[in-house]
């Protein structure tokens, strides 16, 4: 769970570890939120991946997804270009890092990684064997 402007977000935290383009596309993807459109560019950055540090989200490209998403291009540029969310992509990298996160997809169950693209049942497990620690 990540808690951002008072609103409470299932599911991400942004975890660079593929080099630039995939802190510059996290970063991004701030940006975009700023105009609420967080899920459809991250959407649009997986269909538009062409592999690690190919160049597929370099800034230029990741500004021409702004405009394929109709975003204000000047304020998501202004936005990108200022750096405005590095900061915050390295802190939760760090802390993600410090909670034992090495790969994505990984999902933390009361701040314990569960790695893998797993069925519900196996989240389950996990969240019931979570909840038996606490009684």
């Amino acid at each position: 769970m990540y808690v951002k402007t008072g609103q409470v977000r299932f599911g991400y935290m942004h975890f660079v570890f593929l080099g630039d383009e995939s802190g510059w596309a996290a970063e991004a993807s701030e940006c975009a939120d700023e105009q609420g459109k967080f899920w459809e560019y991250h959407d649009l950055l997986f269909v538009r991946h062409g592999g690690e540090n190919q160049g597929a989200f370099n800034k230029a490209n990741l500004k021409k997804f702004a405009a394929d998403l109709k975003l204000n291009t000047t304020a998501f540029n202004t936005c990108l270009d200022s750096g405005k969310y590095t900061s915050v992509v390295a802190a939760e990298t760090l802390s993600l890092q410090s909670l034992g996160v090495q790969s994505t997809p990984t999902f933390l169950v009361n701040d314990r990684p569960v790695s893998g693209a797993l069925p519900f049942e196996m989240f389950q497990q996990f969240i019931e064997a979570e909840k038996a620690k606490r009684k």
